[in-house]
């Protein structure tokens, strides 16, 4: 780091001035304006990774330093929360896990806890694990942005990635969300550490319960806005070894114990109750992982002139528990972070939020009903016990034979009463018979308890089918509000969980990994897990049942059947049949529209078949509109007017495609990343208008090439010729008569040529005289 310092002397010329040091490097230069710069050679600090482990260049008295800060804050933190600790163990004996023999007030008096609480707990577990959980995987994608081609082919990458990985990969996965949700079902609060595990080579998701992870007292229940938070983790000591080797942790040596030197009351409790003890021949390392902010010595943030100042980064600091030795100090920030803003690894399940950074559970909410309820239901069953078996005293001479053994049924004993009267000498203790009252109140408590968790049957088959939908909706979610609260917050839970690993996948997966699945082999890339891609649970937050979800399908088809020229038959049937969780729907009803991109020659058979069909951006579209325009001309095609007209909506939904496609690249072009603030929305549409109106007009053009190359309609030209061909005749047929008046007109001629002729001669006849008329 190059140290400035002012000198009284000013040398014209700089002097280099080198100083050996035993541990680093040291150059004085003496610069022209009287000042000189001390130049430190590169520290240990300079040559370590960023995500290696900064405790092995720390200097030990730091590290002590640091060991001390980091386990006082733990130990606030776990004194913070005494009181919570001590009420979640009391809690565990209510469900009634153990079976219990009492000695008071008699011996053989009932132990047995009511199972309020733990039914509560069963079924919100049961209920949660299969909407949560179902069997295809719970991994939903969601394309951000415009889709296209590209990015729906990418989303179903990634989601049946994501769901293999969660499904058949992480065999932990399934059997730990179960635990879970008991967890958080009962105490109100669980944890999941998503993180990527460079000893198996993976992502994993961890199950952390609430007793090994410390919020501290000024801390909230979402974890990343913590000023710490603490995770104690138990190993086993030839898995800390290995990671030892693998670089993780320092080579100290850890000492090994059974069990934590100084047991939480919970750990303790659940021991009890499930029944079990420590054993002394597994030993355990147990460590302490603290994300918290520090000024290291050697990593301080600078300023721009790299001077120290004094803002603490965020770091992962993990201790020994035993010897609170530091053995890892890893940075907790990305690599390109200017902000370096701390990295959260942790996913709080919450059932129900409340005062505290811990949630409330069902301990917390029916604790008190379920604790009524035991001590209720036992003097119920006491109360018949000592009601059938009666017991008393007697007269102190009176003799009983075998009066040690209980009296069975049909049996007769002998009794000496001393000649007294037998009543005399027996004295029965007043027992009553169970109390009605008391039964009553049991039941109070259970309806009261059932009310609270909301684990009471819905009577869905129970409600008039002819009732008005609204009415419907209002019963059902006045009798699931506390459920579906519950439900969606585990479904927020869950969607931070999976971003999380699709964040791990997009830093640690591989360029390109392929995978084999049930009778294929698929591919994913790294670059499949970009901002373009989002994924979210499959489960519907708005629905937490089967029960619900098959009442809302139910109305939906009903309102659809109501009026069924304003609906989609198709998708209520099919959300119907979906609602019922039937299995290979597509069997079922005819198929009538197509989600994902086709080429033009299936699409083209599907709408032959009645398919709706859907054009997709990115796709090559002067390619559709042109196959489409020629299955446009097929007289199979025009015999269908709905498929024909199915098919021109698909060429009208290509061109605007295109159409935006060309003006968002031509805005692009001109103003670069961001055109929405340069180009409005009206402009924009402006655009698009011109360029469909252009487009429309070149797919008119090709549709009279492909329909005849561009001449006359075929039945103008047939109309044409058959004029001509009259015309032709007319023409024929007047040229006939104009030859025959002409020969007629000739003949005249002639007739009258003869007739002037024979006048003629008729004439000189006349004129000569008479005799020569005689002697002719």
């Amino acid at each position: 780091m190059p140290i400035d310092k002012a000198l009284n002397q000013a040398p014209s010329l700089a002097i280099v001035v080198g100083i050996p040091q035993p541990e680093s490097d040291i150059e004085v230069i003496i610069e022209d304006d009287g000042g000189a710069t001390v130049e430190i050679g590169e520290s240990e600090a300079d040559d370590v990774g960023f995500y290696d482990n900064l405790a092995a260049v720390i200097d030990p008295d730091d590290l002590a330093r640091i060991s001390i800060d980091v386990a006082a804050m733990f130990e606030a933190d776990k004194g913070s929360r005494s009181d919570w600790e001590n009420m979640y163990a009391k809690g565990l004996d209510l469900l009634g896990l153990k079976l219990e023999e009492r000695t008071k007030p008699f011996r053989g008096a009932a132990g047995v806890a009511h199972p309020m609480l733990m039914e509560s707990i069963i079924q919100f577990q049961a209920q949660a694990l299969k909407e949560l959980m179902p069997a295809g995987g719970p991994v939903r994608s969601q394309i951000m942005g415009k889709e296209t081609v590209e990015k729906y082919q990418q989303a179903g990458r990634v989601q049946d990635f994501m769901n293999y990985q969660i499904t058949t990969v992480m065999e932990e996965y399934t059997p730990e969300f179960d635990q879970l949700l008991f967890y958080t079902g009962y105490g109100g609060s669980s944890f999941k550490k998503v993180y990527y595990d460079h000893y198996l080579g993976r992502m994993v998701s961890k199950l952390c319960l609430a007793d090994d992870v410390y919020i501290p007292y000024n801390g909230s229940s979402v974890v990343s806005q913590c000023p710490r938070l603490t995770h104690r983790i138990p190993m086993d000591e030839n898995e800390y070894k290995k990671r030892v080797l693998a670089g993780e942790y320092l080579d100290y040596n850890v000492q090994t114990m059974p069990t934590p030197a100084d047991p939480s009351p919970i750990q303790a409790a659940i021991d009890k109750v499930v029944g079990v003890q420590p054993t002394d021949d597994v030993g355990e390392v147990f460590l302490l992982e603290q994300l918290v902010d520090l000024d290291l010595p050697g990593f301080e943030d600078k300023d721009e002139k790299g001077n120290p100042t004094g803002i603490k980064r965020p770091y992962v600091v993990t201790l020994a528990e035993d010897s609170l030795k530091v053995v890892g100090i890893r940075r907790n920030w990305k690599e390109n972070d200017e902000k370096c803003l701390r990295r959260n690894y942790f996913v709080h399940y919450v059932l129900i939020e409340g005062p505290g950074a811990y949630g409330l559970g069902f301990v917390h909410l029916i604790g008190g009903l379920s604790k009524a309820s035991t001590s209720a239901l036992r003097q119920l069953i006491d109360a018949g016990t000592l009601s059938n078996l009666p017991a008393g005293f007697k007269a102190k001479g009176a003799r009983i034979a075998d009066d040690s053994d209980p009296i069975q049924p049909g049996e007769w004993r002998d009794i000496d009463a001393g000649g007294a009267e037998l009543s005399a000498s027996l004295l029965p203790l007043p027992y009553k018979e169970p109390s009605q009252v008391l039964f009553a109140l049991l039941g109070f408590l259970v309806d009261a308890g059932k009310r609270l968790s909301s684990t009471a049957d819905m009577q869905v088959g129970d409600g008039n089918q002819y009732a008005q939908v609204g009415t419907t909706l209002a019963l059902l979610e006045r009798g699931s509000m506390v459920m579906s609260s519950i439900h969606k917050r585990l479904h927020y839970a869950q969607t931070l969980e999976f971003r999380l690993l699709f964040e791990g996948f997009g830093q640690y997966l591989g360029d390109d990994y392929p995978y084999d699945v049930p009778g294929a082999t698929r591919r994913i890339k790294k670059a499949d897990f970009s901002s373009m891609v989002s994924v979210q649970p499959v489960a519907d937050p708005n629905i937490f049942s089967a029960a619900q979800r098959i009442q809302l399908a139910q109305m939906q088809l009903q309102l659809a059947q109501s009026a069924p020229q304003m609906h989609n038959m198709y998708e209520a049937y099919y959300r119907m049949y979906a609602a019922l969780n039937i299995r290979d729907i597509d069997g079922i009803l005819l198929p009538q529209h197509t989600n994902m991109p086709r080429d033009p020659a299936s699409e083209n058979s599907d709408v032959l078949n009645g398919m709706k069909l859907k054009a997709f951006a990115g796709q090559q579209h002067d390619a559709h509109i042109a196959a489409h325009l020629m299955m446009g001309l097929s007289p199979l095609l025009q015999s269908q007017p709905v498929s024909a007209m199915e098919l021109q909506k698909h060429i009208l939904d290509h061109i605007r495609l295109k159409a935006e496609e060309d003006v968002e690249a031509e805005i692009f072009q001109q103003y670069g990343v961001d055109p929405d603030r340069m180009v409005s929305a009206i402009q924009k549409e402006g655009m698009v208008a011109l360029k469909v109106a252009q487009y429309m007009q070149e797919m008119r053009n090709m549709q009279d090439q492909l329909s005849g190359g561009g001449g006359e309609d075929p039945l103008i030209a047939l109309k044409q010729k058959e004029i001509e061909q009259r015309a032709a005749a007319d023409q024929a047929r007047i040229q006939i008569d104009n030859k025959r008046l002409n020969l007629d007109q000739q003949k005249a001629n002639e007739t009258l040529q003869l007739n002037r002729q024979k006048l003629q001669l008729m004439a000189s006849k006349q004129a000569q005289p008479q005799g020569v008329q005689n002697a002719a």
